[in-house]
């Protein structure tokens, strides 16, 4: 049996576990010498690249001094939560990387904490340790602290350290910058000191499905690792399935048509899999995540995947606009539904619900930007759709609406401090820390409620040109604080279809700001800008001039427009009130008003009071 270990690169995001993974397989000759190297190769999806950060855990695998190291990459980002629990429940160890500068995050200590619960020995890696503003020493201080804070016991306080310039491959033991023709060898050293998968190869089969995968030739794949016995290729297995209403233990009995195992960056195809290795199966078309392979004569199941709840919600629902099957394939509330169906049964931290209406579908996530990313991917594949404002998830807790708290930091420039502090007032948020941070900067820590939170990411980014780091995690509940501001302008909503034209924009620009531009069609019930006042406004943005035969210099003046504001699909989602959708199509985004007419808006208006 060949030795190995299942380890997980946990940190905070963008402090470079992809870019190190990157370098343990050149270093340890994973690439062949022919390979076109890729930079970030574990990123391998379109959004991925795109925003720089990990959206989904992945895993490679590098052969070291004889041992089969299979490494899981996860994502950093605190929405993606649900990707690292999965991610622990198939490792024996952990590598934490804290960048050297920033020092820990608060999505460094979400991971560490849910590695501490499982009990998993860590090596901590300082990386980034050739920054100029690097204080690798400060920062292993507050590493330190943060084990002390979250050890469940004595031995959980003793872990190596190893400091990494993972761009460049070089490392070294203990705090301080690697020589210049230093390998990555200390790094790997200590990755052989941890655990071995504690298994049983000549026990029941026991295999837990951890993650989902499609292929186009062999259907649904099922990730995970083996726990006891042998899992063989054309082998009957029993999968046992999540418990229902009716059935406690519902059990299939399937084959195992195709089996294979990570190597490399790839996968290859095997006859058997032994307890302690991660798999790749196919030939059960309803394997779900959580689910268990064991023995048919002796049924084991192991305990269901248990990830935190879903905090955001929104609706969505099928494209209603006037420019609704211009530019999707896939229109219709059965579309939806299957591809929201698809998406949980690999996505345990999303949910979906019924509505009242059979048109739209209840929407649950970790934050913001995971269903921003969900909604993405949709319209990438060719769908179209309308969604909501998110609201949060609430409780009642011994008799009282509570709902989710989340804690923060905020890096900034010094002179930006005062937006930060003023941006959270109003949203119910609390200062809990200040300190400096690199030169010239500043961090602000701080707790707010979720709810207050909508928005608060693109408001501070606008207000500080960009220089702001924000990072947030749920930290738990709080009691409901009462009522919180949104905006503070209302919608310029058009009130008729047609081709915008500049001389109406003129004549509106006066009055707010801008989401059009002279050409592009709207329709009925669109927002076409943000009025400068509280009050809805109902505009003519088609409005042409009247042509006369009176020729005045004045009068002959060229337009000149403000570059209208282009909302992404983050930011209209924060933007837009209760009354208003965004519009998703695979080429455009809109926002509407839910009753597009101006009659039936004042008459729902009346009928709430």
């Amino acid at each position: 049996m060949t030795p190995r270990r299942n380890i997980a690169l946990v940190a905070h995001v963008d402090h470079g576990k992809t870019t190190l993974v990157d370098s343990l397989l050149r270093s340890t000759g994973t690439f062949a010498a022919h390979q076109q190297l890729v930079d970030r190769v574990m990123d391998s999806d379109d959004q991925e690249r795109e925003r720089g950060i990990t959206i989904l855990a992945k895993a490679a695998q590098i052969t070291y001094k004889g041992v089969s190291i299979n490494l899981v990459d996860t994502p950093g980002h605190a929405d993606f939560g649900g990707e690292v629990e999965r991610a622990l429940h198939i490792v024996d160890g952990i590598v934490l990387l804290v960048d050297a500068a920033e020092g820990p995050l608060p999505q460094t200590r979400y991971v560490l904490s849910k590695a501490m619960d499982a009990d998993l020995p860590a090596i901590v890696v300082l990386n980034k340790v050739d920054r100029q503003d690097a204080r690798a020493a400060e920062v292993l201080g507050e590493v330190e602290q943060l084990f002390l804070d979250l050890a469940r016991n004595d031995e959980q306080l003793s872990f190596p350290v190893v400091s990494t310039v993972a761009r460049e491959g070089r490392a070294m033991v203990g705090v301080g910058l690697p020589a210049a023709g230093a390998s990555l060898e200390p790094l790997l050293d200590f990755m052989l000191t941890l655990p071995e998968p504690k298994c049983d190869s000549d026990g029941i089969l026991r295999a837990l499905v951890t993650n989902l995968d499609a292929s186009d030739y062999l259907g649904r794949l099922g990730i995970g690792r083996v726990y006891s016995g042998v899992l063989r290729k054309g082998d009957s297995v029993a999968v046992c399935q999540r418990p229902t209403h009716d059935n406690s233990a519902p059990m299939l009995r399937r084959r195992i048509t195709a089996l294979q195992v990570f190597r490399g960056i790839g996968r290859v195809d095997v006859d058997s899999v032994e307890a302690g290795d991660l798999f790749v199966v196919s030939g059960i078309p309803e394997i779900e995540v959580g689910d268990t392979l064991t023995s048919l004569d002796a049924p084991s199941p192991l305990p269901r995947l248990i990830v935190d709840d879903p905090v955001i919600r929104v609706s969505f629902g099928v494209n209603t606009s006037p420019m609704a099957g211009r530019e999707g394939k896939y229109l219709t509330s059965r579309h939806l539904r299957d591809r929201l169906e698809r998406e949980i049964l690999g996505n345990v931290s999303i949910r979906i619900a019924a509505t009242d209406s059979p048109e739209v579908i209840e929407v649950s996530g970790r934050g913001e930007l995971q269903l921003a990313v969900l909604i993405e991917n949709m319209r990438r594949e060719g769908y179209e759709l309308q969604v909501s404002r998110p609201e949060v998830v609430t409780k009642e807790i011994d008799g009282h609406r509570h709902e989710p708290l989340e804690e923060g930091s905020v890096d900034v420039p010094d002179e930006h401090v005062g937006v930060v502090t003023q941006a959270l007032a109003p949203r119910k948020g609390r200062v809990t820390d200040i300190r400096p941070g690199d030169v010239g900067r500043t961090l602000v820590g701080f707790e707010a409620p979720s709810r207050g939170l909508i928005g608060f990411r693109s408001q501070v980014i606008t207000e500080t040109r960009g220089t702001a780091l924000i990072h947030m995690r749920l930290v738990g509940w709080t009691p409901w604080v009462g009522g919180l501001p949104h905006r503070s302008g209302a919608a310029m909503v058009s009130d008729r279809a047609g081709k915008v034209t500049a001389y109406a924009l003129d004549n509106l620009q006066l009055r707010g700001t801008l989401f059009v531009s002279p050409g592009e069609e709207v329709y009925e019930g669109m927002v076409v800008g943000e009025n400068s006042r509280s009050d809805e406004m109902v505009v003519n943005a088609v409005r042409a001039k009247e042509k006369t035969n009176i020729r005045t210099h004045s009068h002959d003046d060229g337009v000149k427009l403000a570059s209208p504001v282009i909302h992404t699909l983050e930011s209209a989602l924060e933007w837009i009130a209760d009354d208003e959708l965004v519009e998703v199509t695979p080429a455009s985004l809109r926002i509407r008003k839910r009753l597009l007419g101006l009659e039936d808006r004042r008459r729902a208006f009346k009928q709430a009071q």
